[in-house]
């Protein structure tokens, strides 16, 4: 088996008396990619948000790399090596994509407000580093031509991978997607597998929440289905699609 990254382990989360997450587990190795499925309401970006620090969870935990990361915010989350993008796009509208880019670097910069005042030569050095580490992920990309292009005005798809760029720059051991290929046509959608298949084949794991089931199936190597905040059903994609309880859950109890 491969070796472990993420480590999720009874999971709760209540809103009131909502419970959108009911003690959910499972577990990312290094090197894969993960789907995680289920229909609306289901409790998926419910996770997302508290393995990247935007929620806190009522109960669980969860590890990364055999650290507890379980309470901690945002930042120190990204600095950990977790990066994620967002269902809702949420660029900085009226910054540059490069601009975009360099303020997702910023995560591992060191100089501190006194250097960034007096423009010391090690600050100097450190901002052109990071313009150029810029530079190149928006080449990985593929949006390079959109350097200095306001975020606003790109077209949708662009504007999809320039959110994976600017994640990427925080340089992430994993990297989760929240719906990347929502709004996407058949040949966006094309040219994002083979984004993200890139992305893994340079060492970064993947934990994806997607709609497209095309897209989940021929990409991920396993998925797990949430349902009313419950984990219903975990392994191979194809298992998973056949699974009585994931068919139930998608088209109803009649269908299955």
């Amino acid at each position: 088996m491969a070796e472990s990254l993420l480590a999720v382990n009874g999971i709760t989360k209540r809103f009131g008396g909502l419970v959108a997450l009911g003690g959910v587990s499972l577990c990312v190795a290094r090197g894969e990619i993960f789907g995680l499925i289920g229909p609306n309401g289901a409790g998926k970006t419910t996770l997302f948000n508290i393995l990247t620090g935007v929620y806190h969870a009522d109960g669980g935990e969860f590890t990364f790399s055999g650290k507890r990361l379980s309470g901690l915010k945002s930042h120190r989350v990204a600095e950990a090596g977790i990066a994620r993008t967002f269902q809702n796009i949420r660029l900085f509208a009226n910054m540059t994509a490069l601009e975009n880019v360099m303020v997702g670097r910023h995560v591992r910069t060191h100089a501190g407000v006194l250097g960034a005042i007096l423009r010391t030569r090690v600050t100097r050095l450190e901002e052109a580093a990071v313009e150029q580490r810029a530079r190149e992920l928006l080449d990985y990309c593929g949006i390079a031509r959109h350097a200095n292009e306001l975020a606003r005005n790109l077209a949708y798809g662009d504007q999809r991978r320039l959110e994976i760029a600017r994640a990427l720059a925080t340089d992430p051991k994993l990297l989760a997607l929240d719906e990347p290929a929502a709004g996407m046509n058949a040949t966006e959608t094309a040219a994002l597998k083979q984004l993200l298949e890139r992305i893994r084949g340079d060492g970064i794991t993947l934990l994806l929440i997607e709609h497209d089931v095309k897209l989940v199936m021929g990409l991920c190597d396993r998925v797990a289905v949430l349902d009313y905040g419950e984990k219903i059903a975990e392994g191979a994609p194809a298992e998973v699609q056949c699974n009585p309880r994931v068919i139930e859950a998608y088209l109803g109890v009649a269908v299955a």
